[in-house]
Formats: structure tokens, sequence, C-alpha cells
């Protein structure tokens, strides 16, 4: 499984302390270039996707931003052409609709960006901020962003809302769809 890293539009080094912040080492990230492509771009994403020939299938997609805007297209794109995508999870991908068959996942910097975001596509289970962090911040460093994981269903009639901070939350999604992954950052172009 190779999971495929679209940032935003920002300075690339945010990206590189995400990375280094999540302390995952349980898969192949595969960061796109948003410094030569636009961050929005599903066609670009998509030629990217297509000629790494080390690109490990299925694919797991977190994006952050405007790069949710191009992800999500990369993603129906990506199926169309046979591929499988086994999860897509998107930060602060405010005001973009996200929809497909595949398990969708949101993390919001604030409850308002939670909730507004959720009319556009609320996902199977979601992450946001409390107290509210600053955009960037949730991308830069998921660790120091407290707040609520969200379950659509919770068991029982007890609170579907759970303690933990945004990196937890990526930490056990990469864990659930990353069984049996190797370990390694790639910044291809």
């Amino acid at each position: 499984m190779s999971v495929i890293i679209c940032p935003g539009i920002h300075d690339p080094d945010l990206t590189q302390e995400f990375l280094k912040d999540l302390e995952w080492q349980g898969a192949d990230f595969l960061i796109f270039p948003v410094e030569k492509y636009p961050a929005y771009s599903a066609i670009d994403i998509l030629n990217f996707l297509r000629c790494r020939r080390s690109l490990e299938p299925p694919i797991v997609f977190i994006s952050f931003s405007a790069g949710a805007v191009g992800a999500i297209g990369a993603c129906w794109g990506w199926q169309l052409l046979g591929g499988t995508v086994k999860a897509f999870i998107a930060l602060d991908a405010w005001g973009v609709p996200l929809c497909g068959n595949f398990p969708i996942y949101r993390l919001s910097h604030d409850y308002f960006t939670h909730w507004s975001s959720a009319l556009l596509g609320a996902g199977v289970e979601s992450f946001y901020a409390d107290p509210p962090v600053e955009h960037l911040d949730l991308w830069r460093s998921p660790t120091t962003a407290q707040g609520w994981w969200v379950r659509t269903e919770s068991e029982g009639n007890g609170d579907p809302r759970s303690p933990v901070t945004a990196a937890v939350f990526l930490r056990h999604l990469l864990q659930r769809y990353g069984e049996g992954v190797s370990a390694g950052v790639k910044n291809n172009g």
C-alpha cells in the first residue's frame, strides 16, 4: 500500500513537519510536488500517480486544504483507470464536497469547519480541534491539535466522541488501512 500526500498551497517544509510530527513509519509516503503543479489539479495528481512505478496499490490519500480538491478528483480518476482507493483522509477541506465508494475521513481545525464541511460529506469518522487551532497548524503539527474523534454511530447510547489529538486519529487510520506495509518517504517530482 502507498500513502499519497496531497498538500495544500503552502511552504513545502510544512509537509515535512507534518510527516515528522506524525511519527508514522508504517507506509510508503509519496508526496505530490505542489511546488511544480497546482495542489488543486486532479489531472496533475493523476498523471503523477500514473508515472510512479514504485506505487503499491491500494492507495490511501491524505490531503490538506486545496490539495483535497485535486486529490478527490484524482481518486475518482484512479478508480476509472482500474485502481483501488483504500481510504481518503482530508484535513481542513472546507467547502470541498467529498464523496466516493471508499471510506472518507475529515479532520478540521475547529468545530465550525467540522460542522459546515459535514454538509458536503461528513465521512465515516471525523476529527475536530477543540480548542481551535490555526489552519496551517493542523497540518504542520497534528500532535498539538487536541480535539474530538467523532464516530457516525456510537455503541449503545453513549457519546459518539472521544478526546484525542489529530495525530492519534491519523495514526489509527493509517494502522487500520496499512497493515503489512514498508516504511519510507519519497519526494518524487
